[in-house]
This record gives C-alpha cells, structure tokens and sequence, in this order.
C-alpha cells in the first residue's frame, strides 16, 4: 500500500492499519457500523425536513389562495425551490449507488446478518479514489453544489418588488448566511497539505483514499444541506404573505357559540375571545348583510332578524375595507346559518299510517326543539327505504307488505322514537268504459270507445295502472254469445268487429278484466263491467 503525503489521508491509513489489528477482537463490525449509526441518523433528521417542509408549502397554499393574484409567485418559488432541492437530491443518491453497484451492491441477510443492508465494498478506498478523484465526479459534485445554491438564490433574487411582502437586499442577504448548502472551504486552511500537493482540490481532499463507509455519511451530510436549505427558503417564503406590518390599537370581546338552536333544559356554550384591530381598518370599513349596508362602530355592525317562518335561515355578509398592507380596497363575503324553530303538537290517525308499494310517499320530520341538521331518520321493515327530499322532508318506497314497518327518529338531545306503519299494494284501479263501468250506454257512445281503462279513484299518490287482458262477451238478441278473448286495454281487431254490431238491447259483458299497478310483480283481477245497448 503506498503512503499518502497529506497528513490527513495517512491518519486515516493508520487508522485502518489499527482496524485490521482489531479483526482479531472481533469489534470490526462496531467501527464500521459507526460510519452506518451516523449516516442513519442524518438520514433521520432529511426525513423530519421532508416533513416540515411540505408543511410549509400546504401553509403557503392557503395563505395564497386568499390572494392568488399578488402571492401566486411565492407559490411557484416554492414548487420551484422543492423541484431543485429533489433533482439535487437523487443526482448524490445516484452517485452513491454507483460506487455501491461497482462494488458489489448491498449485502442481504442471507449473506450477513451483520453487514444486512450495508454495501458490500465497505472497506473499499479504490471506488472514492478513482470514481470521485481520479474520474473528477467529485469535482463535479463541488460544481453542482455551487451551481444549486446560486440558482435559489437567484430565484428568491427575482421575487423582489412584490407588494406586501419583505423580499429586500437586506432580507435576501440574512437569508444567504442562513442557506447552508455549500462547499466547505476550511480544508483550504491545511497549509501542510496544500504545501505537498500544489493541485489539490476539494475532491483529493474529502474522498481520496477514503472508504466507501466513509463516504456514506458524508454524502448524506451533502443531501442534508440541500434540504436543510429547502426548508430555509420555504419558511422565507411563507414569512411574506403579509409582511408589511400595521398597528393594533383596539381590542373587541367575540362570542362564538357552539351552536345556534338550543332548548330547555340544554347548556347554552360559547367560547370568548378578544379580536383585535387597527383603526387604520376599521375607520372605512363597509359592511353589509345581503346586499344591505349596516352601521358600523369602532369596527362592529349588528345584525337582527326575525323569525317569521321555520326552517335554517342563512345570510351573506360582505366586509369590504382597505387592506394596509397594500392599501387596495378588498372585500371578504362569507355565508352564516342559524335556524329558527316551533313549539308544536302532532297529531296522527294510527290506521292510516299507510306505505304504499311501487309509488313515492312523502313524509315529514320536526321535533320541536330539535335542529333538523341532527335528526336522524332511518326505516325498517317492508323493503323500506328513504331519500332526502328537501329540509325536513323524505320520499319513503317500499317493497313488501308487512304490518311491522317502521320509522325511527332520533337526535341530539333526542332518545331514538319509533312509529309503526303498515305497508300494503295500491288499491284495485275500476275497470271503465269511458266515465262508466256498466249500465246503459247510447250505440255512438259504445262505439266510439278505444279500450278500457283502469281508474285509481280517490288515491292522492301520482300512480297509473294499466289494463293487461280482459274478455269480451257480446249477447245479441236470439243468438248465441260470442267470447273474444282481448290482450291488452286497446279494443283489438276482433273485439272492434263484434263492437261494430251494437244495436239498442244487445249486451255486453267485460269479464276477467286483468290490471297492473306499480309495484305488482303480476296482474290482478279486478271489477267486470256490464252494458246493455239502448
């Protein structure tokens, strides 16, 4: 092995010399795990910048979208800054895994439960000499290094002029002590090592005939910086929404409750805080509650309504004023809700707490005191099921007949209430033949007819029925009946020739008329109709 001129590369030869010796002891593995302890615990401290710096841009997201126009350009800095930081990033992690893959890759535990996760080449001074000193890799890292720093740099050097914020020569010149991604120029004070070689440069000096152990934590450290100075400038950057700062003079007490609709017997909650301001503000501020200006004092407008109707109410109010750190004049709108209620009885007919099946059944919920924001509303039994249908107000279908349905009401405040309905089919349509289902019936009035019709009389629900089959029975006078057997409600071919034959005493019979409601799975039989001619 040849000897090194520089001192600093000869401790480190002697410092193996010594880890040889102790192989023997079997300590090996705790020298070069130290290499590893150190390296894992820079990579610990990158993950909590990973951490902390996407917090910092989710915090300057927010705080832009309050003005997109004038802070949008803090936004792109720093997406900008993050997309540097994780190009610089996997450009060293790539140079690692190079001297890694050219040494043998990683040991697995199958190999070495020891050495599991740790390159192969550990003890390899070769690869750091030649990849990173003799094949100038190092040099270019150095370049990379400087090159990564003056770019963000520059690009907080361009956002300056942006109003409401603090971006001077003076901000950016603290923010530059403060970036710590950069080379460190103190191995230039190593006179002796300088004196025995002329050209040595920050690569000969870090890497040169260093073990690839060695070489781990320093990499790493490089990686650190880079994302040590991320996080610097994110927090610059969020450090300017609203730089420019103004005085607070006046202080108001503020009330929030917790909710807006109580009632007797609950605990009426609010939380007390103190707002403060400036008079600078609050000195042309302009508020107004749906499109209705307010009186304001010292800061302060009130609004009041009243509760004519029930229901949630809702209000928009608009704060328009001047906003001093840009002195442009800006408005805020929001939209707040309270909700006013109603003492009130109920009173239901227990039979006529009816489901019917294959049509819409509206229904409404309200419990005096009660916000209908908490209800809760289910159904069980019969195939029920519920769909929300404005404020209060459900649409329930079901499927079954049952005698044990139900709906169940619960809410804040509330013990769970049940209340029992039946569910049953539709009543039978009638059977009719124009406005009448039998009796006498004029020879043009019979003809004219089209078919029969099914009829829901005195059903409120919005339900159609339709007549699927019947049979036709005409009875002339002194001869036989003829049977015709109809598909569907239209008068067919056969049914419209015997109809043609109407004349005053003939009759005729609308037997096994068959019809179908909404939510049948099959026909039914309903009412036959008789009409004697006249």
């Amino acid at each position: 092995m040849s000897i090194p001129k520089e001192p600093r590369q000869l401790m480190i030869n002697l410092m193996y010399l010594v880890l040889t010796a102790m192989l023997a002891l079997n300590v090996s593995a705790k020298i070069i795990n130290a290499f590893f302890v150190v390296d894992r615990g820079i990579k610990n401290s990158n993950t909590i910048f990973d951490t902390s710096n996407q917090f910092a841009v989710t915090a300057l997201e927010k705080s832009v979208e309050q003005d997109k126009g004038r802070y949008q350009p803090l936004m792109d800095a720093a997406q900008q800054t993050q997309r540097i930081s994780k190009e610089f990033n996997a450009y060293v992690e790539a140079i690692r895994e190079k001297m890694v893959e050219e040494t043998g890759g990683y040991y697995t535990e199958e190999e070495s439960e020891e050495h599991a996760g740790q390159p192969k080449g550990y003890k390899n001074k070769d690869i750091t000499t030649r990849y990173l000193v003799d094949e100038k890799k190092g040099d270019e890292l150095e370049k990379k290094i400087n090159d990564t720093r003056e770019e963000l740099l520059r690009l907080i050097r361009s956002l300056k002029g942006i109003k409401g914020t603090n971006i001077t020569d003076e901000s950016i010149s603290d923010l530059e002590k403060s970036v710590s991604l950069k080379v460190d120029e103190s191995w230039k004070q190593d006179k002796k090592a300088m004196k025995r070689n002329k050209n040595l440069t920050w690569a000969d000096y870090t890497f040169k005939q260093m073990p690839l152990a060695s070489a781990f934590p320093l990499l790493t450290k490089i990686q650190n910086d880079m994302k040590s100075s991320e996080a610097q400038i994110l927090n610059y950057l969020v450090s300017q929404v609203g730089a420019s700062t103004f005085k607070v003079d006046q202080f108001i007490p503020i009330s929030s409750a917790k909710k807006s609709y109580i009632i007797a017997g609950e605990t009426y909650e609010a939380e007390i805080s103190v707002g403060a301001s400036s008079k600078s503000i609050t000195e042309n501020v302009v508020i107004t509650v749906d499109g209705r200006s307010l009186p304001v004092v010292d800061g302060v407008a009130k609004y009041s309504a009243t509760g004519s109707s029930t229901g949630v109410k809702s209000y928009k109010v608009d704060v328009s004023l001047s906003n001093p750190t840009t002195g442009e004049r800006e408005t805020y709108s929001k939209t707040f809700e309270y909700e006013v209620g109603r003492r009130s009885v109920a009173v239901s007919a227990d039979k006529m707490n009816v489901f019917y099946i294959g049509v819409d059944n509206p229904i409404s919920v309200a419990a005096a005191g009660v916000s209908t924001n908490t209800l809760r509303v289910s159904g069980s039994g019969g195939g029920i099921t519920l769909r929300p249908a404005g404020v209060g107000k459900f649409i329930v279908n079901a499927t079954t007949p049952t005698n044990e349905a139900s709906i169940t009401v619960s809410g804040e405040g509330l013990p769970a209430s049940r209340f029992a309905y039946r569910v049953k089919p539709i009543p039978d349509p009638v059977a009719k033949l124009g406005a009448s289902s039998g009796g006498d019936i004029g020879n043009g009035e019979f003809k004219a007819q089209g078919g029969v019709l099914a009829i829901l009389e005195n059903f409120d629900f919005d339900a159609r029925c339709t007549i699927q089959g019947f049979t036709l029975v005409y009875a002339a006078r002194r001869q036989d009946p003829v049977e015709i057997l109809n598909a569907g409600a239209a008068f067919s071919g056969q049914s419209r020739e015997q109809m043609n034959k109407a004349k005053p005493g003939d009759s005729y019979y609308f037997n096994n008329v068959r019809a179908k409601c909404p939510g049948d799975s099959g026909t039914r039989r309903i009412n036959s109709m008789v009409f004697t001619i006249k």
